[in-house]
């Protein structure tokens, strides 16, 4: 399917560089073996749309025997996306869930009011040299569903919808956009889209949704006549119209937003709530490791060990 993002003249470019509201440099944290680059939440920006946590994973290059061994850990009050560009590993959690996810795939795990999961590399990719390369993000849920039972979902590449036209293909990961919806369950509105340009291809972000960002994952893109490179993040100023034009290589980027939530969200750790009581009464939980008593319990395929309270 298509769609034409042919631009009115003088229309989208005519905004200035103050239509973009933030600009995010990532940080980068070592988290043993492969880096991540930690875009949400930011100093001067928690959250863009539900989108509350934005990790690029990688690039990593793992030996023979070598992989992601991240143990059992816990989650409450939101949804993990995972999406690959290169590579693999599998993810397993408390609802029973066991599944391998590989490049343009979706996984889609709600943790409401608690869930526990670890993501490791397959023997198979340990068999001998591997590469990894992705994005996780977490999407903070609304009030009224941060108690809602704990589930995960799985969409292969091919039920994604794509959408193509000259020099731009994208799929689209979660959410709605541009007259199309993904099957993922989303429980508040928003679009998560990983978008390929062409060399000075032109790209406008939908203009439907309140809040909206993109990461430059590759190459390089300029907006209102200012430049932007790879491992940068723009946040825009609602209503405006933007394009993105891309730069003479192409470029690679994940676009994201939606509905701004009724109020900023408390994080620590691997919990998010709209209230620091439901934090304090998940530490406690995880703390006392009564697997299947509560909240928490530990995923059925991998039981042997899991990340403490820190």
């Amino acid at each position: 399917m298509s769609w034409n993002p042919a631009l009115t003249p003088g229309c989208p470019d005519a905004v200035g560089a103050d239509a973009i509201e933030t600009l995010i440099i990532p940080r980068t944290r070592d988290l043993g073996g492969f880096e991540v680059r930690r875009a949400l939440p930011a100093p001067r920006r928690q959250m863009v749309g539900p989108f509350i946590f934005f990790d690029q994973m990688g690039p990593a290059e793992f030996l023979t025997d070598q992989g992601i061994d991240v143990r059992p850990h816990p989650h409450i009050g939101l949804g993990t996306v995972t999406y690959l560009y290169r590579g693999s590993f599998q993810h397993q959690d408390s609802t029973g869930a066991d599944q391998i996810i590989t490049p343009g795939a979706l996984n889609w795990m709600v943790a409401g009011r608690g869930v526990t999961h670890s993501e490791r590399s397959p023997d198979a990719v340990r068999a001998g040299p591997s590469s990894l390369l992705g994005i996780q993000t977490w999407i903070a849920l609304p009030e009224t569903h941060e108690d809602i039972a704990p589930s995960f979902e799985h969409h292969a590449a091919d039920a994604l919808p794509e959408i193509r036209d000259q020099g731009i293909e994208a799929r689209l990961i979660l959410g709605r956009a541009y007259g199309e919806t993904a099957p993922a369950t989303m429980h508040s509105d928003t679009f998560y889209l990983d978008v390929t340009l062409a060399a000075r291809a032109r790209f406008p972000l939908p203009v439907d949704h309140e809040d909206r960002g993109i990461y430059i994952t590759e190459g390089s893109v300029s907006i209102a006549g200012q430049e932007f490179q790879a491992g940068q993040m723009m946040v825009f100023r609602p209503g405006d119209a933007i394009t993105v034009a891309a730069g003479d290589r192409g470029a690679r980027l994940m676009a994201l937003g939606g509905a701004t939530l009724n109020g900023p969200r408390h994080i620590w750790w691997n919990f998010v709530a709209s209230s620091r009581e439901r934090i304090e009464a998940a530490k406690q939980e995880w703390r006392e490791a009564r697997w299947g008593q509560g909240r928490f319990d530990l995923p059925p395929g991998d039981r042997d060990e899991h990340i403490p309270l820190p």
